[in-house]
């Protein structure tokens, strides 16, 4: 729990799930494997809680310096906290449109990305119906958790 309880967002439960069938010699594919299969084994309710514990892109928990420290690194990995100020109103706006169409943030793993490239996925995905974005942001958490099990050193063990 104390290594692994943050991978997903503010989502120890993940952690707690998948301890039970840890094994000493897991690598690292296996130990992402089985915590995306804790995640994607829950019930819909435990999945919708896990999406909405991410925080906004470039949103006001960002602003006030109110993020995890994984989310905080990887949100400055991709330069959300130098944005312009037409690009925190782009961010604002798109935010609060993706809240109210599918009552979840949007989630993207941001690491190596850029702006740009966020926003474009970010209005493209706005296209999509709530079943698919829905899908899409377990997708993106499953990436997220994978670059934080590599953050933690595991990567080596592959």
């Amino acid at each position: 729990m104390q290594r692994f309880g943050g991978v997903y967002e503010h989502s120890p439960w993940v952690a707690e799930r998948a301890a039970a069938h840890l094994g000493k010699t897991m690598d690292y594919d296996q130990i992402a494997a089985l915590m995306a299969d804790c995640v994607d084994n829950a019930s819909r309710e435990a999945q919708l809680a896990l999406i909405r514990a991410h925080p906004d892109l470039a949103g006001k928990a960002q602003l006030a310096s109110d993020l995890t420290a994984a989310s905080s690194d990887e949100q400055q990995s991709a330069g959300l906290d130098r944005c312009t100020p037409e690009e925190y109103e782009r961010f604002h706006v798109l935010n609060g449109q993706y809240r109210k169409k599918f009552g979840f943030p949007f989630v993207m793993a941001v690491r190596n990305r850029t702006r740009a490239e966020i926003l474009k996925a970010f209005a493209a995905r706005l296209e999509n119906d709530i079943e698919l974005e829905f899908e899409n942001a377990l997708v993106e958490i499953h990436k997220i958790a994978r670059m934080r099990l590599e953050a933690l050193g595991l990567a080596g063990n592959e």
